[in-house]
Parts: C-alpha cells; sequence; structure tokens
C-alpha cells in the first residue's frame, strides 16, 4: 500500500528542512495560514512573520508561495513555516543553477572598499573583487596609491554591472563574483589568432608601478578592448624604477607577445630592443677599472650604471658582502654619484656583472 501511495504520489507528508509549496487559505494581525495541499494546515507567525511582513503584507487568499517548514507540528496542531528561511534556501539553489550554466547576469554595486565591489543577490552579501573587474573598470593608479583606487571604485556605486558567479559558500553565507570572466570565452577566441612572438601595435592606457597595460589594435569587436600587461621588467633592458619614465598613457607602441595564458596576453618592449649584453665582452672583461655612477641601494646591495661612451650601457651588481653592512655601504656610496669600480665578474647569459670599489 505504502508503495501505491508513494508511486501514485497521494500524499507525501514534509519533513522539517523542506521546502514546500502553499496557498494562502487565511489571514490574521500577526498570522498566515497555508493550505499545504489537504493533509494539514501552515501558518506562518511570531518572528517568522514579523522578519517577512513587507512580503506578507499584500498577500491574498489563494496566492501560492513556498515555504521552509520548520516545526512538524505546534501545540495548536499546525506545522510551522518560514517564508524569510524558503528564500534563502531557494536564492542559494538559484545561485547554484547560474554558476552550473555558466550565466551572466546584472547586480546593483551597493559599496566599495580598498579589495573591491559590495553588492547582494536575494539579499545576499555578494563582493566582487578588485581583480576580476573588466578592464573599462579596472582602477588603473599610477602608484597603487589605495585611497586612489577606493576613490576609483566608489565612482561605480549605483551603477549595474554584468558577472558571472566565480565562487560561493552557503556555509559562510559568501559569493564572490567575476566581471571580467563575462567575456573571458570571446576574448580567448579571439587570442586565437595571436601567438607568441607576433609583434603588436597598441595605445599605452595605464601605467602602474609594475607595469603598463596597452589596449591591442585589433578588428574584432568586443564589449571592452583586449589589453595586454607590459611588467616593469619588459621594459627595458635596464633596471627600471618608475614605469612612466619610459612610457606615458596614450603613446602608441609596437610590443612583442611573450605569452599568452588564461585568457591573457604577456607583452615586451624589450625584447624588440638590442640586447646591450650581447658581444659585452668585447667592451668590459674581468679585471676592468671602469667609471660607474650609483643608481640603487638593496639589502643586498647597490646597482651602477656603467658610464663608458663607446661600450652599452648596462647595469652592474656590487654585493652587500663588499662592505661587511648595509651601514658601511652607505657610508661609502651615495645615489647619484659617480665611482670607480672594478669588474669582479661578468656573465652575459645572466646578465650580470659584478663590481668592487676600486
Amino acid at each position: 500500500m505504502e508503495n501505491i501511495i508513494e508511486k501514485e504520489n497521494i500524499i507525501r507528508l514534509p519533513k522539517t528542512g523542506d521546502i514546500v509549496e502553499s496557498r494562502v487559505i487565511g489571514k490574521r494581525k500577526s498570522s498566515l495560514f497555508l493550505d499545504l495541499g489537504g493533509f494539514k494546515t501552515g501558518i506562518i507567525y511570531g518572528r517568522e512573520y514579523q522578519s517577512s511582513r513587507e512580503e506578507l503584507k499584500n498577500l491574498k487568499t489563494g496566492d501560492k508561495l513556498f515555504a521552509k517548514v520548520i516545526e512538524l507540528e505546534n501545540e495548536d496542531g499546525y506545522i510551522e513555516l518560514s517564508l524569510s528561511q524558503a528564500g534563502r534556501e531557494l536564492a542559494w539553489e538559484n545561485l547554484r543553477k547560474k554558476k552550473e550554466k555558466d550565466e551572466i547576469f546584472e547586480i546593483k554595486i551597493l559599496g566599495a572598499n580598498k579589495g573591491g565591489l559590495l553588492s547582494e543577490i536575494s539579499g545576499i552579501p555578494a563582493f566582487l573583487p578588485v581583480s576580476q573587474l573588466a578592464q573599462e573598470h579596472y582602477p588603473k593608479v599610477e602608484g597603487g596609491d589605495v585611497l586612489k583606487i577606493l576613490k576609483e571604485l566608489q565612482n561605480l556605486i549605483g551603477k549595474e554591472l554584468k558577472v558571472k558567479v566565480l565562487d560561493f559558500s552557503q556555509k559562510e553565507s559568501k559569493i564572490i563574483l567575476s566581471e571580467k570572466a563575462k567575456n573571458s570565452e570571446k576574448i580567448k577566441e579571439v587570442l586565437k589568432k595571436y601567438k607568441v612572438g607576433d609583434v603588436i601595435k597598441g595605445e599605452i592606457t595605464a601605467v602602474l608601478d609594475f607595469g603598463a597595460f596597452v589596449k591591442i589594435e585589433q578588428g574584432d569587436t568586443l564589449p571592452e578592448p583586449i589589453e595586454g600587461l607590459i611588467h616593469i621588467s619588459e621594459l627595458d633592458w635596464q633596471l627600471v624604477e618608475n614605469p612612466s619614465q619610459i612610457v606615458k598613457v596614450g603613446e602608441k607602441v609596437e610590443a612583442k607577445i611573450i605569452d599568452i595564458s588564461n585568457g591573457k596576453i604577456s607583452l615586451s618592449l624589450k625584447a624588440l630592443k638590442k640586447d646591450p649584453w650581447e658581444d659585452i665582452e668585447k667592451h668590459y672583461k674581468k679585471g676592468d677599472t671602469v667609471k660607474a655612477k650609483v643608481t640603487k641601494l638593496n639589502p643586498f646591495g647597490a646597482f651602477v650604471q656603467l658610464l663608458s661612451q663607446n661600450a652599452p650601457q648596462i647595469q652592474g651588481l656590487i654585493h652587500i658582502s663588499e662592505f661587511g653592512t648595509r651601514a658601511k655601504m652607505t657610508e661609502s656610496l651615495k645615489i647619484g654619484q659617480e665611482y670607480e669600480f672594478q669588474i669582479i665578474s661578468i656573465e652575459p647569459q645572466e646578465h650580470r656583472m659584478i663590481l668592487k670599489l676600486a
């Protein structure tokens, strides 16, 4: 008999925690009575009624809604239900489906902090990290000033952005979103026409402390431009302290593609410049005394710019061990000053020259 009932779906009694569909059959000042399919009457009252007052106040007899079973039978014989808990459960289920389907949807930006943008989905807090913003919204602030970055992010408050679910945790009530992921497949498709070694033309769109972004000239129309990054180490063969000394926003450049991975292009300016270390041993050899200017002091030593007019402009290193302590090094060398040094070793393949005070 039980098998027949289950098979024919005549009655299936709910369990605590189930989400059930119900129909409004009555209303009192602080209670809502619901038909659960003929086997029992459900009720939303007390704290559960107060927490959902706004959603419940406009309901009429016959209206349908989903609610969560929180007690199978109270002292009055009703099944106690919660609208707010059901809404939250359904919201998480809807979120799970969005992630599974890789769905793109819109959110409204409600706030910002130094790490990204704040929003919510069906009342659940959601976070869009800076690293997951599309290039058009990425805060390209020179020097990476935190307050300037926050100001740029605050300009997005009130705007609607299209995003995907990157990750979520129902247990921690946490949703992480991505804006740039919405175009990832399209961008990857366009990137197939490029390969490592290609030389591209583009325009510098931002100069930051870690490098520069380049908008690549390309014929495909995308919701956002394709940008590549020239890391600070790829701007020039010389040691670069400040990228803005090498490139400026709006400048047209040619750059070489040195890597394409995860929908990103890495570019190099120095790869299109003559390597000053080629044939360096024709100009310098171990034991030579040279004149050089101190350009930088580090915990591990000092960088110096060789000043020979007839040889490529390269930088060498005087290791901290030549002085014993950093204090002694700073006493002996001053940034911007010229000194005579002796070459201890030259390693062209490693682009490295080690010197000591002559």
